[in-house]
């Protein structure tokens, strides 16, 4: 099975720059990301080298990424109001 491996950037190319910022300025922005980054590295690599884990830990884990990524996005919009 082939896995789409790109950064959190990729998806949201219109946040760069804020992106950026938060990272650079925002600790809780920057902790959240790099969580992020982390929950999305285990994922690529239980689905990139077929690990065998639980079907239960493996949604723990994507659902863990999706509510990070809420998060992280809803950082950014605010940071873009404000």
């Amino acid at each position: 099975m082939q896995v789409d491996k790109h950064d959190f950037a990729h998806d949201f190319p219109e946040f760069r720059d804020t992106i950026q910022t938060l990272k650079q300025n925002d600790g809780h922005f920057s902790r959240l990301f790099d969580e992020y980054h982390d929950v999305t590295h285990q994922i690529h690599g239980i689905e990139g080298n077929d690990i065998n884990v639980s079907d239960d830990f493996f949604e723990e884990l994507k659902t863990k990424r999706v509510r990070l990524k809420d998060e992280l996005y809803q950082i950014m919009v605010k940071a873009r109001q404000d």
